[in-house]
């Protein structure tokens, strides 16, 4: 079992690299049975997509 620790620093690493096999299921299983580390994720998910909206909004102009 990872601690929440390891788990938010698997989620960032995720941004930069594919994890192997075996980080992905604990990733997993850590997410079913922790409730905060999903939200962790989830803000991850919200800061990405606002920075990608960002870089490209002088783009639209």
């Amino acid at each position: 079992m990872r601690t929440c620790k390891e788990v938010t620093a698997l989620v960032v690493a995720r941004e930069d690299r594919e994890l192997p096999a075996l980080e992905q299921a604990a990733l997993r299983v850590h997410m079913v049975i922790c409730k905060a580390c999903p939200n962790f994720e989830r803000q991850m998910l919200t800061m990405r997509n606002a920075m990608k909206q960002w870089r490209h909004y002088r783009e639209s102009d």
